[in-house]
Formats: C-alpha cells, sequence, structure tokens
C-alpha cells in the first residue's frame, strides 16, 4: 500500500485524533489553562509514539515544554526538521462565535464545499503541524520513510517563544538537519498554491498613561485635569502622518528596500481587490501611500492598536475621568529592522511625546525578527515539486505579512533556511472568533508533506 493509498483509508482516524486534539484548550496566554497546555503536549508525545518515533519526549523549559522526537533510518541519509506549535490564542471574545470554539465541528462553507473545521488552532497550528504527524505515521506504515525526520513542537509560540532560543542553542547538534519544515502560514488559495519566501518580524508594546491620582467626577474636574484615555488616543494618532508612514524617528533607517523588478515580481500573485474588500466587507483598502495592499502586508513595516481601555466600561453611564488608560501596540517589522532596537525608538518617542499632565510607562512584552528564505534551495524545489504533484500546478513564492520568530533563529543558529510550508488560507479567521481549517487543506497537506520527502531524498541524490 501506498502512503497515499494509507492516507485515504484512515481518513476517518486522522480527522477525529485533529479533532480531539482541538478539544484542548491549550491557550499559552492565560494562566488558568495552565494544565490544558501541558495536556496538549502530552498528546502529541503520544501521537508521534503511536506514528513510529523511536524518540518522543517531553523536554521542560522554563515555560511549558517543548515536545521533541525523531526517526532516523539511516545517518547517510537528508534529516528534515519539522517545527509546529500545540499552543493557540485566546479565544475571546466566546460570544463572537458560532460554536463553542474547544468543541470543533466541520461546517460547509462557500470556500470550502468540503467542509471546514471550526475551532481555536484548527489552522494555527494544530491542524497544520499535525499534518506531519500523519504524513510520517503513513510513510512509516508503507515504508515510504525516505529522509531521518526530527519535531520540535513548543507550546509558546503564541506568547512569543521566550524559552525557543535557549533550547535550539542548548540543542544545536541534536536539532542539526539539512531542511526544516514549517506548516503555520497560509496559501494564495486551493488553486493558486504558493509558498511563502518572506516573514515580517514583530515587536509588541503595552502603554500605560496615568494622569491624576485617582478616577475624578467629569463634571467636577472634567476640563481642568487632563484625561488619560484622550491624552493617549491623540498620541496613538501622532505616530503616523497623512500618508500612513510611522513617525517615530529612526523607524525606517534600516529598512531594506526593494528592487523594482522584485515589487513587480511580488504583484503578479493572483490578487482581486473587489473579492479582497468584499469578504472583509470594507469599500476600500487602507494604508501607506504609494504601496500595493500585497506590497503592504508584505514587504512594508506597520504599527497597530491591538487594545485600548480605561475608565467606565460597564452597563449604563458613569461620568468618570479616569485615572489611567491603556494600549496594546505590534509594530511588524521588515529586513533589516531589529526589534529591540525599534521597540527603544518606540520607548523613547512614546514618553517625549507625552504632555506633563501625564505619567507614561512603556512595557516590552516580545518581538521577532523578519525573515527571507531563498527560493532556490533544494529544500525550496522538493517543495515546488511536492506541491505541483499534489496541486497538478506549479506553487507561486510570496511574503507573508505574519511573524515567526524561529524562522530568523533557525537560520542564524542552525544554518538552514526553513521552508514555510503552509497550507491554510487568509480566509481561516486566525487570531479571530471562527477560526476554521479546511478538511481538504488538510489531507492535501499530508499528502504534500509525504511527496516532499520523496522529492527532497530524489534531489539530494543527484
Amino acid at each position: 500500500m501506498s502512503a497515499a493509498a494509507f492516507i485515504e483509508k484512515n481518513k476517518d482516524r486522522f480527522l477525529n485524533e485533529l479533532l480531539d486534539l482541538l478539544r484542548i484548550p491549550s491557550v499559552s496566554a492565560d494562566p488558568k489553562f495552565k494544565n490544558d497546555v501541558f495536556a496538549a503536549a502530552n498528546f502529541v508525545k503520544e501521537s508521534l509514539e503511536k506514528a513510529g518515533a523511536d524518540v518522543a519526549e517531553i523536554c521542560e523549559t522554563a515555560g511549558y515544554p517543548i515536545v521533541y522526537g525523531e526517526k532516523i533510518i539511516d545517518p547517510s541519509l537528508p534529516t528534515v526538521l519539522v517545527y509546529g506549535h500545540y499552543d493557540v490564542q485566546p479565544a475571546d471574545p466566546y460570544e463572537l462565535w458560532d460554536s463553542p470554539p474547544f468543541e470543533p465541528v466541520i461546517k460547509k462553507t462557500t470556500i470550502h464545499p468540503e467542509g471546514a473545521i471550526f475551532a481555536r488552532g484548527s489552522a494555527d497550528d494544530k491542524g497544520q503541524f499535525y499534518m506531519h504527524v500523519k504524513a510520517f505515521e503513513a510513510m512509516m506504515a508503507t515504508g515510504e520513510l525516505s529522509c531521518n525526520v526530527k519535531f520540535m513542537i513548543e507550546g509558546e509560540e503564541e506568547v512569543g517563544s521566550d524559552n525557543l532560543d535557549a533550547f535550539v542553542m542548548a540543542k544545536k547538534d541534536r536539532l542539526k538537519a539539512d531542511v526544516i519544515l514549517i506548516s503555520d502560514t497560509h496559501m494564495i488559495s486551493m488553486k493558486d498554491p504558493s509558498i511563502t519566501v518572506g516573514l515580517r518580524g514583530m515587536a509588541y508594546m503595552e502603554v500605560e498613561v496615568t494622569g491624576a491620582n485617582r478616577d475624578l467626577h467629569s463634571g467636577t474636574y472634567g476640563g481642568a485635569v487632563a484625561n488619560p484615555i484622550n491624552v493617549l488616543c491623540k498620541m496613538i494618532a501622532s505616530l503616523k502622518d497623512e500618508n500612513e508612514q510611522i513617525t517615530i524617528p529612526g523607524f525606517y533607517d534600516k529598512v531594506q528596500q526593494l528592487a523594482d523588478e522584485q515589487r513587480k515580481r511580488l504583484n503578479e500573485a493572483p490578487f482581486d481587490l473587489k473579492e479582497y474588500q468584499d469578504k472583509l466587507d470594507i469599500e476600500e483598502v487602507h494604508g501607506e501611500k504609494s504601496y500595493t495592499t500585497i506590497e503592504r502586508v508584505g514587504i512594508r513595516p506597520t504599527l497597530d492598536v491591538n487594545g485600548i481601555w480605561g475608565g467606565y466600561t460597564g452597563e449604563g453611564a458613569k461620568t468618570v475621568l479616569p485615572s489611567k488608560a491603556f494600549a496594546k501596540i505590534s509594530m511588524r517589522l521588515i529586513p533589516d529592522q531589529d526589534w529591540h532596537e525599534i521597540a527603544t525608538l518606540f520607548e523613547d518617542h512614546f514618553k517625549a511625546i507625552a504632555p506633563k499632565s501625564v505619567k507614561v510607562k512603556v512595557k516590552k512584552h516580545h518581538g521577532g525578527a523578519p525573515a527571507v528564505v531563498s527560493d532556490s534551495s533544494i529544500g525550496y524545489q522538493a517543495a515546488e515539486a511536492a506541491m505541483q504533484e499534489t496541486f497538478g500546478k506549479r506553487p507561486i513564492p510570496t511574503r507573508e505579512g505574519g511573524s515567526i520568530p524561529i524562522v530568523a533563529l533557525f537560520q542564524k543558529e542552525l544554518g538552514s533556511d526553513p521552508i514555510l510550508f503552509g497550507f491554510g488560507l487568509d480566509t481561516d479567521a486566525l487570531h479571530s472568533p471562527n477560526e476554521h481549517y479546511g478538511v481538504k487543506n488538510y489531507f492535501i497537506g499530508i499528502e504534500t508533506i509525504a511527496a516532499f520527502f520523496k522529492h527532497f531524498r530524489q534531489l539530494n541524490q543527484k
């Protein structure tokens, strides 16, 4: 039996196992889910053991554990390292979900007529990393595993992977591989498969603006004492100019500029602006002047408010002038911006623009480096050939707006270019209510990953 036939025969089981994994609310950002995060790690370990790994273990860190597994069939053969994460984003606000976020359901949609799995983590990243586990099982069961394979599945990606650097640097020899596969990105569409060759970095900040030493009556003090919410909004508004360029001094100093030919190639990817707007229910797009939508989300840095709060937000009215106001602000970065430098520039600027009527605190949450990977390596060629085989079409190299800090870390510490081998779609509602992942995407991903191993070994033998 071939790996493809084994996958087809075991479809129901493969799907049900993923649903079981999705039922575990492994939210790394919220301590109340601590036991569930550890439960997800154990689930991954047991799945690797059942699939045929010779080694499957939970490696403790200062935070949540990393699950490591391997199957070495012949040290002389190429080795593939698979990276993924079993932690998920918080599901809040729960009331905006059409079904409970940790009770997965399969529903047909216009984009997914075969059905999509609605659950937190379905596309980011449980559904995608679990494809690798199932592809490994299929190749083991049919004798088609043609390369050595290692797995490193972590539990802190959604909170900045704080303990991953130390683990990678301490385990370089153990993690040594010829190529690294990461399925935590998306394709253009099922008709136009693509492979991501660029990711943005990130600097994530939190700011606190304090006015008076307590909440005040807005009638008694309004107009005489600074309102921290008003001040914060004004400060945030000043961080961009009329062309949507970021006004922080030095912010663009190290921004890598793409040549006209590179920009032209990037914009050759299929993109329907009207369809894009309709999917989001917006009348027009918005962003930095003189750049296309594709460029704005792929090759340009950004600054966005991710949350803002303060004062009274309960039912009814309360005439309060709040003592404090808060905001969470993220900046997506591109080569060659360093997130530590950008975080410092932000902090210095934000404090400098604050009026004397308030006090400002700035906290650095986490960040990561941007990355560009080669589209001419053997690993990329194998991924291209695998997609050609399963999709019947050559994939398009694209740049994605998201951030995966591990990519730059792998490049620096392990000396290998990761292949960003994602099978999700940009409509999967990542980090949002009603996150989902196509059933067809899940299974074609498993088949394509198995095909990658075959092509990777063949190309290494040439």
